[in-house]
């Protein structure tokens, strides 16, 4: 494609997913991956690594860290952040959809990972295979977007096997329908963190320091005190893409401490 032609809209679907499923330290034009895309939609690395860089310059996640560089961004970039925000399963689907159509998708980036749907999220009582099928990318969409923000390990403790990895929840997947896949509702768990968050024996406090539920100090076992109340006061790794939403964790805390009182 010659130097200086505008992005379309199915580029910059596929830009801006693989923005949302690609670590930061990843997006440069080396990465084979970014080879490959940039292949597929008739782009060079080079132009688009800088493009995922360009989206970069409209995460504040990254831009309050005071890096250098980051500007650029057009005005096809900015609406398309808006849109992405304002409507994250809409963008999730129809992202997919853009990497569907260059024909080299895989299994895992269809959304048929091992990624699982909430129970309260399908609807058992009859033939529903769409809804599940959008369910599923939508999920698998969220997954990618939050380890890889993590850089694909927990941010309590540091564990690094994708397996044992769960995007978790802040504001559970049933209570906030329009937050559902916002990846700013997500924190990447190990599975028992995941769960010792959702049923609310663990927290987050406002600086982003690790709380845990003084009601199961009491009869502890050394298990429960090595993995869980060791890491009490500790700061979480921060993700260096969407950052999570303070209104989300509030959220989260003050349910927490209502199982306190």
């Amino acid at each position: 494609m010659p130097a200086g032609t505008g992005w379309t809209r199915q580029q910059l679907l596929v830009a801006f997913n693989l923005y949302c499923r690609m670590p930061f330290g990843k997006m440069h034009s080396r990465n084979p991956e970014i080879v490959k895309y940039a292949e597929l939609i008739g782009r060079t690395p080079s132009a688009l690594a800088m493009k995922l860089t360009n989206i970069a310059s409209l995460d504040p996640a990254i831009t309050s860290t005071g890096r250098k560089g980051l500007e650029g961004a057009s005005a096809a970039d900015k609406a398309m952040w808006e849109e992405m925000q304002a409507g994250w399963e809409r963008f999730a689907v129809e992202a997919q959809q853009a990497l569907s159509a260059l024909g080299t998708i895989t299994e895992f980036e269809a959304g048929v990972s091992d990624t699982s749907i909430p129970d309260d999220a399908v609807d058992y009582t009859g033939s529903n295979k769409s809804v599940q099928a959008t369910i599923r990318i939508g999920q698998d969409f969220f997954r990618r977007a939050v380890l890889s923000a993590y850089d694909y390990r927990c941010c309590i403790t540091g564990l690094a096997v994708p397996r044992l990895l769960v995007a978790s929840h802040i504001v559970p997947w049933r209570t906030d329908t329009k937050n559902r896949l916002n990846p700013r509702n997500g924190l990447c768990l190990s599975m028992l963190h995941d769960k010792a968050f959702d049923v609310g024996i663990i927290t987050i406090a406002e600086d982003m320091t690790v709380r845990v539920s003084r009601k199961q100090t009491n009869n502890a076992d050394h298990f429960f005190k090595s993995a869980l109340l060791a890491y009490d006061g500790k700061p979480i790794a921060l993700p260096e893409k969407f950052l999570p939403q303070a209104e989300f964790l509030a959220y989260h805390r003050n349910s927490f401490l209502s199982h306190e009182a």
